[in-house]
């Protein structure tokens, strides 16, 4: 573990700081929008904007790096990051920030590539496992402080702009000063969604859903709380709770799913999500009339409702069983393949989270904007229940697949496919890299 520190440090603290800076941004902006008083449907154009470039990138960077390298394109995409951050605090504008989220999307998967890549040429077959490991760390300990990081400044200055540009630039000087030669890049193709859907219809089905519920989370959770009027305060606790329940609950739920039918654990959390949907949509606005209590009743529910620490307790409990999704449908659909196809399904399986978390922003405005606040947890109620209704079905047409070498393992959601290869259930052989660490 000394060993793969020293070599990849600077790699981590670059990745370290760009993911501070990300977690952050998301949610600044979402808290400025309410401030300057778009409306949802502009709002979750904006928040759409990100995983557009995103998704776009990650089929223009690949050829990016193989005619510039590594190092030129970590260097242009954080730079350019930087600047897209600064649009948006001098274009106070929906439009302009619709096109600062694209870029920020496109630059984002620019770096995660060149990342992913050097992380694969750093490990070898006896240390992948501890690399992802250490990934998945920074990945959700990065988005954690940069929600606390909303205390920094108030939103309605530059400070906090100035901030984000600032751990972008800071991003660069490790990966820049490291004197490894940057890998060879390897491009990896993905399965079709058609030829997924056959191999594992509830694997893919999950998957289109869980890009509803997860970007709907990250995008719009900010934007929620601070038109409840939560403080900043209580919005980057709001999301300092999302993130670090996700990352604690990804193990029980993998635990569980490696010894049990997959598909009733993919169930459970499904619909234990949709009432915990349920749970937070009660807890901090609905009237006690709304639901036709008994006057005892009433008061007991006006007093739970009236403290936020219900409704922390209710989206930390949420959190925790919806974002270990992304792993789980993951996970399933391994479960019908031979380990050499791990990696391309799970580019195929990026493909159709991106569908949906393009569109997810922008669609849960619309239930925003006629239901309030709270339609977005009618919006996330309606994918979670179609997951376990969908899985339900399933169970009726597909016996049981025992596949024991294929185990449950935690990924960021941001994962690209050559950070899949760092499973060690992949089979991919890292062995030619043995000798470089």
């Amino acid at each position: 573990m000394g060993k793969l520190f020293k070599n990849s440090w600077a790699l981590f603290a670059g990745y370290g700081m760009l993911m501070i800076a990300h977690g952050l941004q998301g949610n600044l902006l979402g808290v400025r929008a309410v401030i300057e008083e778009f409306n949802f449907i502009a709002t979750g154009a904006m928040m759409s904007g990100y995983f557009i470039g995103y998704f776009t990138g990650a089929n223009v960077v690949p050829k990016l790096v193989q005619k510039v390298g590594h190092i030129r394109v970590f260097a242009a995409f954080a730079s350019m990051a930087s600047l897209a951050i600064l649009i948006h605090a001098v274009f106070v504008d929906p439009i302009v920030w619709i096109f600062g989220r694209f870029l920020t999307g496109f630059s984002i998967i620019g770096i995660f590539i060149v990342v992913e890549s050097w992380l694969n040429d750093r490990a070898n077959n006896r240390t992948r496992g501890q690399v992802l490991s250490i990934y998945m760390f920074i990945s959700l300990t990065g988005l954690a402080l940069g929600a606390l990081l909303l205390n920094f400044s108030s939103p309605e200055k530059y400070e906090p702009f100035i901030l984000i540009s600032l751990l972008l630039s800071i991003a660069l000087i490790p990966i820049l000063l490291t004197k490894r030669k940057p890998p060879k890049f390897k491009k990896i193709t993905g399965i079709k969604i058609k030829e997924l859907y056959k191999i594992s219809p509830l694997g893919t089905i999950s998957m289109f859903c869980t890009g509803f519920i997860h970007s709907t989370i990250f995008t719009l959770g900010a934007v929620y709380a601070a038109t409840m009027n939560f403080s900043i305060f209580e919005i980057s606790l709001f999301i300092f709770l999302i993130t670090v329940s996700g990352a604690i609950f990804q193990w029980p739920i993998g635990y569980l799913s490696d010894r049990f039918d997959r598909r009733i654990i993919l169930i459970i959390t499904a619909l234990l999500g949709s009432v915990l949907t349920i749970l937070c949509f009660f807890s901090v606005s609905a009237s006690p009339d709304f639901i036709n209590l008994s006057s005892n009743w009433k008061n007991i529910y006006q007093h739970i409702a009236n403290h936020r620490m219900s409704f922390y307790i209710f989206i930390s409990l949420y959190a925790g069983v919806s974002l270990p999704l992304f792993s789980l449908n993951l996970a399933y659909v391994n479960d019908f393949l031979p380990k050499e196809k791990f990696v391309s399904a799970g580019a195929g399986m990026q493909i159709i989270f991106g569908l949906s978390a393009m569109s997810a922003p922008f669609i849960c405005s619309f239930f925003m904007k006629q239901f309030g606040p709270n339609g977005m947890f009618i919006f996330l109620f309606i994918f979670q229940t179609l997951i376990g209704l969908f899985g339900i079905y399933r169970m009726t047409r597909r016996s049981t697949e025992e596949n024991p070498d294929n185990t449950f393992t935690p990924m960021p959601r941001n994962i690209t496919p050559l950070g899949m290869e760092l499973d060690p259930d992949t089979g991919v052989d890292l062995s030619n890299t043995e000798n470089k660490n």
